[in-house]
């Protein structure tokens, strides 16, 4: 999978699901990131969040949205919603039980759009929390949220090759928090989050990967988004910025610190809905 430095495609139209934090708090926690005593402010974080959905639609991609529901704050987390592949839609079940009710949200709303093949996930999985999609290989996260043999079951519904990766560092509890796709085949990755076998997978199928630091990874510079030449970051990974604009790609830093309180960023908040085949 080896490839030259700077994007390797065009940018590509994409189709992104969000949901309005219309309801976002931090009422309680479930990850590191979560702090129940610390003040949230809502329309801030609604600001933000229209920021980022009005850069994604400047840049070309078309954005649906989901109702939020009132009582699921973590809505706004579309990412975790579901896995859709060639069309298909591989359910989310949540690990907490303040989520649980997200997934049937999700699923229903895919059904409800006109999806026709649709499963309910019999493992916990967190969808692309803790799947990563590109053209030969779905990278695969367990550790912390989603179950192992979620992979599995994953690989026979979509008919994609799984690669399972171990994450071993409670701050980046989703795959999405320690690494993302620059392109179809290519990836910018924190080490520091996955297992060492785990890293020795990475680097024997990435030799050209960036490597983030701890500094880029800690503000979830890795909880980014890329059509393969546009990538939209945390504002405040600017080592990353720069080490992507050295590579060719444009960079978009974005504020999402309000929503970070929850420990999410631009990733979490974009389910992917690749609704035809890749290429």
């Amino acid at each position: 999978m080896a490839r030259p430095d700077g994007p390797s495609t065009a940018p590509t139209r994409r189709h992104y699901l969000m949901c309005r934090p219309t309801y976002f708090t931090v009422e309680y926690a479930i990850n590191p990131w979560m702090d129940p005593d610390v003040v949230v402010d809502r329309p801030r974080a609604i600001r933000q969040w229209e920021e980022l959905r009005d850069l994604y639609l400047s840049l070309g991609h078309r954005v649906s949205e989901i109702a939020p529901i009132e009582g699921l704050p973590d809505m706004v987390f579309a990412a975790n919603g579901a896995l859709v592949v060639d069309g298909r839609v591989y359910g989310a079940r949540f690990a907490s039980a303040e989520r649980t009710p997200e997934g049937p949200a999700y699923l229903d709303w895919f059904r409800q759009e006109g999806y026709t093949e649709t499963s309910e996930a019999k493992y916990v999985n967190e969808g692309e929390g803790d799947f990563i999609t590109l053209d030969e290989v779905v990278l695969a996260a367990t550790g912390f949220r989603t179950e192992a043999a979620a992979h599995q079951e994953a690989e026979r519904l979509l008919g994609r090759p799984v690669v399972t990766l171990q994450l071993v560092d409670p701050r980046f509890y989703h795959l999405d928090t320690a690494l993302f796709a620059l392109s179809g085949d290519r990836i910018a990755y924190y080490p520091g989050a996955f297992s060492k076998g785990s890293r020795r997978v990475l680097e024997a199928l990435f030799p050209d990967a960036l490597i983030a630091t701890e500094e880029d990874a800690r503000v979830l510079g890795l909880n980014a988004v890329s059509d393969g030449h546009d990538v939209v970051v945390a504002a405040e990974a600017t080592r990353l910025a720069d080490r992507l604009r050295t590579l060719g790609f444009t960079v978009h830093p974005v504020e999402l610190d309000e929503l970070r309180k929850a420990g999410g960023g631009a990733k979490c908040c974009t389910l992917e809905l690749r609704d035809h085949p890749l290429a």
